[in-house]
Parts: C-alpha cells; sequence; structure tokens
C-alpha cells in the first residue's frame, strides 16, 4: 500500500478521497488554490499546500507544480478524482516519469477510450452494439453531408475527444447540417484541442444508463450493475438512481456482459464506467466510457456495499479484488441529487457568493458528499456543484421520499440553490412512475419558476442566523499559520434546533 497519496482535486471528491485515504491507513496530502485557502476539505488531508494562482489553468491543471509538491511532500501516488487530470493520459505517464503511481487506468487504455472514435472501433470489435454513424476523421464535409443523408435525420454530430455536451449539435434538417458542423469542430478545437468528429444517428427519446466495471492488474474484471443517468441539464446529470426502473434482468444481464468486453478488450484497470444509449424498445447502444471515477459513484456503494473509492487505491497499489462477480448483488434502491450554487429560473446562472449558513441533511439512509460548511466562498473559477445528496431505501418510493426529506431538510444561505428545482421533478408524475428520458426536463420542466414559499426548515435556519447575527456568535482564540485568529467556539454556541411537525 501506498505510503502517502496527493489529491490532485478539490471539493467533494477531494473530501471523499481523503477519507478512503484515511480508513486505509494511508497518508494524505491536499492542494488548494487561493480562493479555495479557506476550504473546509483541505483541512482533512494529514498536508496541505497551496497553489499559486485561481484559474483552474493556474492551479488543478498545473502539473509542474503539483509534481513539485508531490516531491516535496514525499507523495508516492496521485489520486485525480474526477475532471481537470483525470482523464490526461499524458499526466497519467509524466506520474511514472516523476516516480509516483497514478491512480487509475494505464495511459494506453485511457488513450484507446479517450477517443470516442476509437473507443467505438474497440466496442465493434468486441461485439458492443454500436450506434449507427461515421468516424469523420478522413472524411470531408460533401461527405460527412451525405452519410447524414444516408444515416438518416435527425443526426448528432458530437466531438471525438472530451464530453459533458462540448462540441455536440443535434441536427434535424439536411439545411442546417452545414453550420452545426463548423459548430461543432470550433467548439471541439476550443475545449479539447482537436476538431475531431463524429455523426451518428440521433434517437430522441432515449435513457442513459451505464455500468459500472472494476479490474485489477491480475486480469479480473467485474461489474457493479447499472446505474440510471438519463436526467441531464445540457448533458449534465442532475439526479442518478440504480437499480435502472427500465431495466430488466435480461438486459441487465446483456448490458453488463457487454461493459465487461470492452473492458476485457483493453485489460482495464482500475474504476471505469461504460456508458449506453437505451431506446424505448430496450435495444442498448454504446456510447463511450469514462476511465475515472464517476461523481455517481456513491448510489453503486449504497447497494452494492463495495467502497470505490478504497477500491481504486488499493487497485492501483497492485492488490487483487477479494470478490468475484457471483458475490455481487444489487440491495435496495439508491437515488443521487447533484446541489448546485445555481439560479433553475434564470438560465442556471451560476450563484457566487459567501455561504452565509449551511445544513446539511442526516438520518437513516441518508449520505452527504460536500465540500462546504458556513462561510465558504463559492467562486466563479470551478464547477458550482457544492456537493451531493444520497438516499437509500428498501425499494424505489423509499429512496425518493427520503430524497425529498433530505432536501427539505438543507439549509444553503447566501447563495441561490437548485433545490426546488430538485423537489420539483421529484414530484412530477412522470418520474414517480419511472418514465423518464434524456428529453425529461425539456418536456417537462420547460421554463420553470419556483414557488414563492420557502420551506419551514429554511425560514427557521434564517431566523437562528439572524438571531446569532444580531447576539454576537461566542468566540475563542486560537493559533494558525497567520498568529491568532478569532474563531467561533463551538463548546459556547446555541444549540442547534429545528422545528418537527406532529
Amino acid at each position: 500500500m501506498f505510503s502517502k497519496i496527493l489529491v490532485a482535486n478539490r471539493g467533494e471528491i477531494a473530501r471523499r478521497i481523503f477519507r478512503a485515504c484515511r480508513e486505509l491507513g494511508v497518508r494524505s496530502v491536499a492542494i488548494y488554490s487561493e480562493v479555495d485557502r479557506s476550504a473546509p476539505w483541505a483541512r482533512l488531508a494529514d498536508e496541505s499546500y497551496q497553489l499559486d494562482g485561481v484559474t483552474a489553468r493556474e492551479t488543478y491543471l498545473n502539473q509542474e507544480a503539483i509534481f513539485a509538491i508531490a516531491a516535496a511532500s514525499g507523495a508516492d501516488a496521485i489520486h485525480p478524482g474526477y475532471g481537470f487530470l483525470s482523464e490526461n493520459p499524458a499526466f497519467a505517464e509524466a506520474c511514472a516519469a516523476h516516480g509516483v503511481q497514478f491512480i487509475g487506468p494505464g495511459p494506453a487504455a485511457m488513450r484507446a477510450l479517450g477517443s470516442k472514435a476509437t473507443a467505438r472501433e474497440i466496442a465493434g470489435q468486441a461485439g458492443v452494439p454500436v450506434i449507427p454513424g461515421v468516424d469523420g476523421a478522413q472524411l470531408d464535409d460533401a461527405a460527412l453531408q451525405q452519410a447524414a443523408e444516408e444515416l438518416g435525420y435527425p443526426v448528432l454530430i458530437k466531438a471525438s475527444a472530451g464530453g459533458g455536451g462540448k462540441g455536440m449539435r443535434v441536427v434535424h434538417d439536411p439545411a442546417d447540417f452545414a453550420g452545426a458542423l463548423h459548430q461543432a469542430r470550433n467548439e471541439a478545437v476550443s475545449s479539447f484541442g482537436s476538431d475531431h468528429i463524429l455523426v451518428e444517428k440521433y434517437f430522441a427519446e432515449v435513457r442513459h444508463v451505464e455500468v459500472q466495471v472494476l479490474g485489477d492488474q491480475h486480469g479480473h474484471i467485474v461489474h457493479l450493475f447499472e446505474r440510471e443517468c438519463s436526467v441531464q441539464r445540457r448533458h449534465q446529470k442532475i439526479i442518478e438512481e440504480t437499480p435502472s426502473p427500465i431495466v430488466t434482468p435480461e438486459l441487465r444481464e446483456a448490458m453488463c456482459r457487454a461493459a465487461l468486453r470492452l473492458a476485457e478488450a483493453v485489460g482495464y484497470v482500475s474504476a471505469g464506467t461504460v456508458e449506453f444509449m437505451v431506446t424505448p424498445e430496450r435495444a442498448f447502444y454504446f456510447l463511450e466510457m469514462n476511465t475515472r471515477l464517476q461523481v455517481e459513484h456513491p448510489i453503486t456503494e449504497a447497494v452494492t456495499g463495495i467502497d470505490l473509492a478504497a477500491w481504486q487505491i488499493r487497485l492501483a497499489a497492485g492488490e487483487a479484488l477479494t470478490f468475484t462477480q457471483d458475490d455481487l448483488l444489487q440491495r435496495g434502491h439508491a437515488l443521487e441529487c447533484r446541489l448546485y450554487a445555481e439560479d433553475p429560473a434564470n438560465n442556471f446562472l451560476p450563484s457566487i457568493g459567501d455561504i452565509a449558513f449551511y445544513r446539511a441533511p442526516a438520518g437513516p439512509g441518508i449520505r452527504v458528499d460536500d465540500g462546504i460548511e458556513t462561510g465558504t466562498t463559492v467562486s466563479p473559477y470551478y464547477d458550482p456543484m457544492l456537493g451531493k445528496i444520497i438516499t437509500w431505501g428498501d425499494d424505489r418510493p423509499e429512496a425518493i421520499r427520503k430524497m425529498v426529506r433530505a432536501l427539505q431538510d438543507t439549509v444553503v444561505l447566501g447563495v441561490t440553490t437548485n433545490i426546488s428545482y430538485l423537489l420539483d421533478i421529484l414530484a412530477h408524475p412522470a418520474f414517480l412512475a419511472g418514465d423518464v428520458s434524456t428529453r425529461f426536463l425539456d418536456e417537462h420542466l420547460t421554463p420553470w419558476q419556483p414557488e414563492p414559499d420557502l420551506s419551514n426548515s429554511t425560514w427557521l435556519a434564517i431566523a437562528a442566523f439572524e438571531a446569532l447575527q444580531a447576539k454576537g456568535a461566542p468566540t475563542r482564540t486560537a493559533l494558525s499559520g497567520d498568529g491568532e485568529t478569532a474563531q467561533p467556539d463551538p463548546w459556547q454556541s446555541a444549540e442547534r434546533w429545528r422545528n418537527v411537525k406532529g
């Protein structure tokens, strides 16, 4: 096992990995930007080092600075989390050159699966169903337009590299194809440095279902079943659940076996996710493979009991899986909602500022992965996701009920959040029936405006916060690296309280 792991990330995923390190008995190293210097997640690590700058490029993407800190701290491994450097094969190679272990798959597998075109080819050779389409690498604009005609409109133009909806255009009319192709290529170059695109048949009403896999260095690969991720905004997932409401035992078996064939084809090691598109007729097609830990990994942990973050570390250290496919079962149902500092009523504009008060939900079957606390600054430099709320129940209705209660009990003051929006999704009859697609939000929640009244829980939190501000919270003197600073004294502050309805 490693002696010390540097986490090259921030926010809730950094905190999640620090906890896994602690449970494995491994020391951890945090890196943080100037904006994040007071962030609570950084304090959870055994050591913390500041990066100069505030932008992602200056800080969490600055490989030279990261390797300098790894050397100074004596870290023998680097965990990239998700986003930033997590799917960068050049960074994985640089880790090896600097004598530290990259916690993730090997560079060759990352390169093969990081390109949608290459991954599509590998999937086809492995017998995994792929969406009808063409690779635009060797085709000019006229040939691509002809291919689109043969596929039949609508078609999807998408960048071979990257993800997150960038470099993607849906074309319904042949007259719009040339313009959409130009826009997709420009966005692909801007976002990923490559104008390599694919043109595929576009299916309007589909579901997004993915399969979690784990592979060790000894040739063992298992799947941990599927996750439903169809509730998306601009190709970004908002709510995920497992098991999928649409997946039958037969479909689950076919999809999971297909995911394993793809992973085996590249000798995959570490945690990874194979994403599929599922039609209303339950035909499924390969979309892509994410060679990292997913944001939504906690719901898989909830129904399988497998700690994916810890196993990522163990697999990178050379350990073999201690369980087989037959040992794995799905138990109950789990949901995850992503909590964002954004205004859903104003085109989801990020909400920037200081969090004046924060209270996370708690209770049986509720888990919160967050990276904030009261006083945290939400900056414009990084993704506005504040955290994730995960619930588990014996069945889907119970998991939904717990999520509704958890969201109602969550209080974030000082910035606008998407809590009301999430609650309206969960209350919609189509969602309750499990009748969703990737167009669910466009079809059912556009346009959207919040209810004018706040929850009782939020009003009480506001009142309590204003009372404490007026009274002046007790403080204590604490020593820090900058000298003496006043800090709130938890032993003298008022106890938390809330109204309990009878």
